[in-house]
């Protein structure tokens, strides 16, 4: 063990809980069962493949300052050590490990040039509003599709190829390479989390499908910024030149294709031109301000709040409708375009699953006359009153007595229809006492009915209406989550093995680490008299309290007390 490895584990058990923590993240170690102690710990750090992945994500300011460090045998200066020291690549004086300095030696990187971007033509900039508004309407469409059926996440951690498709065959996307740069806008926003393999959508994401567009924008764009990784953040809390990104971890072979897509999200956002300048509401988020849509906005096509109601049960909206004034629309009609100009149907299914999703007749009549243009036309006023009449007709709710599902209806005639169809046998619906009885989940049965199309309404235990929603959101962060933190639990094992005497836990490592290698050490020990004396041995064993070994000087075999060896080194 190397006398970098006993200076690390020094530093480290000195280290705070929460800072240690964020170390061990910081170097990508999550957990480790062969780590009993400090001295563990610092050995794994220090070694050569896991220093290989923790320079990876040096940024180049610093990367340039090792690689100099290492060269002359210089420290490196102020700041930049102390971010080195928190990441456990240099030592308390600055000076690079020297597993870091052997890694970096030879590497010629130099610091990163100050600049900025070029600001985008009339041209440009009107591209690039153009392309911050549509992809903030893809956003919302995915967002709303995830609702209904969340997205795939593979190994890799992208969405995966069926849900590709299906974001395409919903002309949400053209391209479906396009989907991975909204899952991100999405993700770094703060409006999809992963929870057990599926993107979902949070509460955030929710609220935010009923924001004005100009609002939406500040809110992916901020989101984007923040996220960030260190390397293309500026003190201010900005971010470097994008013509900079690719070289802002020059240890990472990886590193430029992941910049590419940050780049892409960046201009599928507007934030960036397609030749790379910038648009002028671009230049506060990037010197660490916030947000102002003001430019953008005033590029946008005008938002409406009023549609065209017509005959023949459908919708339009001469422009873009207001985003709340949309979701809840969808609630009760489909939307058929995607344009500016959209179109939205009415149907039976539409206007039940409305009902379904706790709307009433009486606030669908109210919703529409005011939003329309044109009033409410009457075969709309009696698709929404006959679709309303039969609502309920089928009630699902849990039966007191036995705790199962139950289903009951006015008319007879339904529940022998439920009995006998061969779709809901699954359920296994049993006639008792003027109803059907399933050991399925109330909800369950619920949603099984829906989709066979039967006017179906859940009830609480007091028999009254229920409204469900067949979408699930993304479980929220809780402050316990800390509590399964992996690195918790890593922190806390190297508590308990710290012991009270480290230079004594040191000494034994070196001995137990001398006698696995058979190495030939010089053995100091302190003798009765209070004088010291040196043997050099080829350490042989190691057991109760002695250390064993062949005295090269007197050829003889020596049984040393481990109480009284004072140092020992390796002889070369």
């Amino acid at each position: 063990m190397t006398t970098d490895a006993r200076t690390l584990a020094a530093r480290l058990a000195a280290r705070d809980d929460d800072d240690l923590a964020r170390l061990f993240a910081a170097r990508g170690v999550h957990d480790n069962p062969h780590w009993r102690d400090f001295f563990d710990a610092a050995e794994g750090l220090l070694d050569a493949s896991s220093v290989a992945v923790a320079l990876a994500g040096v940024p180049r300011d610093l990367a340039a300052e090792l690689a100099t460090a290492s060269e002359t045998g210089e420290p490196v200066p102020g700041e930049a050590a102390a971010r080195l020291a928190s990441l456990a690549l240099v030592d308390e004086a600055g000076h690079p490990y020297a597993v870091v300095g052997a890694a970096m030696r030879g590497r010629h990187i130099t610091a990163p040039a100050a600049s900025v971007p070029a600001p985008a033509s009339p041209e440009g900039t009107a591209r690039a509003a153009e392309r911050a508004f549509t992809t903030i309407a893809a956003l919302a469409e995915t967002l709303i599709a995830c609702l209904h059926a969340p997205l795939a996440r593979i190994g890799t951690g992208l969405v995966g190829a069926v849900d590709r498709r299906r974001l395409v065959e919903l002309a949400i996307v053209s391209d479906p390479a396009e989907v991975d740069g909204l899952v991100l806008l999405a993700q770094t926003a703060g409006l999809l989390r992963v929870s057990a393999r599926s993107w979902l959508v949070t509460e955030a994401g929710a609220r935010w499908l009923r924001e004005p567009t100009a609002a939406r924008w500040v809110e992916v764009a901020g989101g984007l910024r923040d996220a960030l990784p260190d390397g293309l953040r500026t003190a201010d809390g900005g971010w470097i030149d994008p013509a900079e990104w690719t070289d802002a971890y020059p240890l990472d072979d990886g590193w430029p294709e992941r910049a590419e897509r940050l780049r892409m999200s960046a201009r599928l956002i507007g934030l960036l031109a397609d030749d790379g300048s910038e648009p002028p509401w671009a230049v506060p988020v990037r010197t660490g301000e916030e947000p102002d849509p003001a430019s953008l906005q005033a590029l946008l096509p005008s938002e409406v709040e009023r549609v065209y109601l017509q005959n023949d049960l459908t919708a339009i909206a001469p422009g873009p409708l207001a985003p709340a004034l949309d979701v809840r629309l969808r609630t009760m009609a489909v939307r058929e375009s995607h344009a500016q100009a959209s179109t939205y149907r009415f149907t039976a299914d539409s206007i039940a699953g409305a009902l379904t999703e706790g709307e009433s007749s009486e606030s669908m009549r109210a919703f529409l006359t005011e939003l329309s243009l044109t009033g409410l036309p009457q075969p709309l006023e009696y698709l929404i009153e006959r679709t309303g009449e039969r609502h309920g007709l089928v009630r699902v709710g849990t039966d007191a007595v036995s705790g199962r599902t139950r289903i009951t209806s006015d008319d007879t005639g339904v529940l022998e229809m439920l009995a006998v169809d061969q779709a809901l046998r699954p359920l296994g619906l049993l006639r008792e006492s003027g109803g059907l009885l399933s050991r399925a989940p109330r909800d369950a049965v619920y949603w099984s009915l829906a989709d066979a199309r039967y006017p179906v309404v859940a009830v609480d235990h007091g028999d009254r209406p229920e409204a469900l929603h067949r979408y699930r959101l993304a479980p929220s962060e809780t402050d316990g989550a800390r509590e399964h933190d992996p690195h918790v639990t890593l922190v806390a094992t190297l508590r308990a093995g710290q012991g009270t005497d480290a230079d004594s836990a040191w000494l034994g490592r070196e001995l137990d680490a001398a006698v696995r290698t058979k190495s030939i050490v010089a053995v100091v020990v302190a003798l009765p008299d209070g004088s010291n004396r040196e043997f050099t041995l080829e350490a042989t064993g190691l057991g109760g309290g002695r250390l064993r070994g062949r005295d090269k000087g007197a050829d003889v075999e020596r049984t040393l007390p481990v109480s009284s060896i004072v140092s020992v080194r390796t002889v070369a």
